[in-house]
């Protein structure tokens, strides 16, 4: 057991350390080609990768690049080895993941993510109801780390949680 949360803790202290130096570089002159444009004939490019990597029982990772309409840039990757997910206890994500099953929270951190950063512009916005309620489901966001007050009554998605959240959409997307 003792082994497996070294190993967990060592790989969050990577992708911290990862994460600083992507937030005080410079962006790529050369950005990854597009998902549906891969430099190589190989459709599966970034599963090989992965596979090659994280021989059995594998590895989950998820990564991404993505600038906003407000104009922000985000950059980010982590993962975990298979094993870990496979044995840990998956109720306490219940209630994060249960924050982004609303539509109206959804909406909110689309908003955030397009520049809107106040409960009265958002319930502008979005015309989704009074600025209590648009309140109520901001603290809901927040309480789960998925919004953040960042100046007096302005909310951000946290940088850490900008890819994270594009990734459990595609993930939601799936076949569609």
């Amino acid at each position: 057991m003792s082994s497996n949360h070294d190993r967990l803790q060592a790989l969050e202290e990577r992708v911290a350390a990862l994460e600083e130096r992507l937030l005080a570089a410079p962006p790529a002159e050369h950005p990854a080609p597009a998902p549906d444009r891969p430099e190589t004939d190989d459709v599966f490019w970034v599963l090989n990768g992965i596979r090659n990597r994280y021989p059995d029982p594998g590895a989950v990772l998820f990564a991404g690049t993505a600038g906003t309409p407000a104009g922000e840039r985000y950059e980010y990757q982590y993962g975990l080895e298979t094993g870990h997910l496979l044995d840990v206890d998956w109720a306490p994500f219940a209630e994060s993941l249960a924050a982004l099953g609303n539509p109206v929270r959804l909406s909110i951190l689309r908003a955030v993510l397009g520049g809107t950063e106040t409960v009265a512009a958002l319930a502008e916005e979005l015309g989704a109801g009074t600025a209590g309620q648009i309140y109520h489901h901001v603290n809901q966001l927040s309480a789960q780390g998925w919004l953040a007050a960042h100046a007096r009554s302005r909310y951000r998605v946290p940088p850490a949680r900008v890819i994270p959240l594009l990734a459990i959409l595609t993930a939601a997307a799936g076949g569609n």
